[in-house]
């Protein structure tokens, strides 16, 4: 059944949760209509500052954006949040821990709290993710946190999405030399050492500062600060929230805001066109459709490059 996506995009720019959930679905299940819903949002969007909050599993990352919210809510800002789950392996659905772990702002109508299924999508987020951050901007959030599912040495995609990220991190997690693996130190604007009222806290932060010195930043002139939290007790999160105020200003005067938010919109464009060609690939039959390619590939009949250029229409010079 069609939906009229401007009456839906509408009450939610003016607050209606329910609406907001219903754009969320759309955009997440990849609905026919979901190009629809992109082109009615635009014209309420470009307002929020997206944060993006990355780290290993077990570092508190839902713990710290709990207290975050509550700090960007006791200044009278909106907040939404999008929280990547892991997929259930039966139903592929999130497995809503991180909504479990906020209760606390369950009954604020300013706070959207949103869990998405990563549904095996790499990168610490879900394949929906931008359009998902845009439903958010267009429902008036001032600020929008993307939880990410937990950073590995290849899930580092946060840094596309997000103006300003945070990399947590955790007493215990190895030395500077384990985070530079993982390529967190290229993507971090803040470095947060949660958990800071545990042993090694203070020798975490010191190796980070150390290696962050030691790194080439590509946007230059910005030195990440290395803060410390015990997020469980909200303790050094107000520093938290400052230091994105200065990151934020920053980037704003550096141009380096624009320059993410242009690169943003070429990957997702470049996303989007990628999903139709691979699209038009699997639906293409007969012997120059992907299926026949693949057996003339595999009888030895035909090179993979020449089956690429039959697939894409091509002849080669």
């Amino acid at each position: 059944m069609a939906i009229d996506v401007d009456s839906l995009v509408e009450r939610a720019a003016a607050g209606d949760a329910r609406a907001v959930a219903r754009l969320l679905s759309l955009v997440e299940d990849a609905s026919p209509q979901a190009a629809e819903v992109a082109a009615a949002l635009m014209p309420h969007t470009g307002r929020a500052q997206v944060v993006g909050i990355t780290g290993s599993p077990g570092v508190g990352k839902s713990t710290i954006t709990s207290a975050i919210v509550a700090a960007f809510r006791a200044r009278g800002q909106r907040v939404g949040v999008l929280a990547i789950d892991p997929s259930s392996p039966f139903s592929g659905g999130a497995l809503l821990g991180d909504r479990i772990r906020m209760q606390e702002h369950a009954t604020d109508p300013d706070v959207f709290i949103r869990s998405m299924a990563s549904r095996g999508h790499l990168g610490g987020l879900a394949w929906a993710t931008p359009q998902a951050l845009r439903v958010l901007d267009a429902a008036g959030c001032d600020v929008v946190l993307v939880e990410t599912v937990g950073v590995g040495q290849s899930e580092i995609e946060v840094v596309a999405v997000a103006d300003s990220v945070i990399v947590l991190l955790a007493p215990g997690m190895g030395d500077g030399i384990q985070a530079a693996k993982a390529g967190i130190l290229e993507i971090g604007d803040l470095f947060v050492v949660n958990k800071a009222d545990r042993d090694g806290a203070e020798s975490t932060a010191r190796e980070i500062r150390h290696m962050v010195g030691l790194g080439q930043r590509v946007d230059g002139g910005w030195q990440p600060p290395v803060l410390l939290t015990v997020a469980s007790r909200s303790e050094g999160v107000d520093g938290v929230v400052e230091a994105l105020d200065r990151h934020r200003e920053w980037a704003v005067g550096s141009g380096a805001w624009l320059t993410r938010r242009h690169q943003r919109a070429a990957d997702e464009i470049e996303a989007i066109a990628l999903t139709r060609v691979r699209q038009r690939f699997e639906r293409a039959s007969g012997d120059n459709g992907l299926d026949g390619l693949a057996d003339a590939v595999a009888s030895g009949t035909l090179d993979p490059f020449a089956a690429a250029d039959r697939l894409l229409g091509e002849s080669r010079p």
